[in-house]
């Protein structure tokens, strides 16, 4: 499966969503869609996540692999840039490190400048959201579906970029 293919449940639902919440007149109801469209999409980034790390290692050998899928089993929601850069990539070595964040860091300007928004911190923010959200109970109420919806977007570019790096 590609990496792509898991963003289809969570651009499915902000789909449907953006069909209900105007009907919806209820703040709390509303934040709660916020909650569950931040859940979502950090469920399928961290889906991709692991489809990344797995293929690269198994294009790089089969028991490769299967320890990388083996590992990759418990990283829920371990997906902050911290730790994709330090805990998963470096770990593969200093050249995708380096990889990655020239990537990152090249696109941040281009998306800056086309959208306003910086990729990574739009990607931190709805991890946030989610855990808050989930851990804690908190709906994320200054932010709306639309900064919700946003963040998901920008945070693609993250995991487009990874995907970018993770090749021989």
């Amino acid at each position: 499966m590609a990496y792509k293919d898991h963003f289809v449940h969570a651009d499915d639902l902000i789909t449907s969503l953006k069909q209900v919440l105007p009907l919806v007149s209820d703040p709390l109801i509303r934040a709660k869609y916020v909650g569950f469209v931040s859940i979502a999409s950090v469920t399928v980034y961290e889906l991709a996540v692991k489809e990344i790390f797995i293929l690269f290692a198994k294009n790089k050998g089969i028991a490769f692999g299967e320890f990388t899928r083996c590992h990759f089993k418990r990283i829920n929601g371990r997906i902050q840039m911290t730790e994709i850069k330090h805990e998963y990539i470096k770990r593969f070595g200093e050249k995708y490190l380096n990889r990655f964040i020239k990537k990152i860091d090249s696109c941040k300007k281009v998306y800056m400048i086309q959208h306003q928004r910086d990729i990574e911190v739009s990607y931190t923010n709805l991890i946030t959201w989610r855990h808050q959200f989930t851990h804690e109970g908190i709906f994320p109420s200054y932010a709306s579906f639309s900064d919700v919806v946003d963040a998901y977007e920008d945070g693609k570019e993250v995991i487009r970029i990874l995907a970018e790096t993770m090749v021989r």
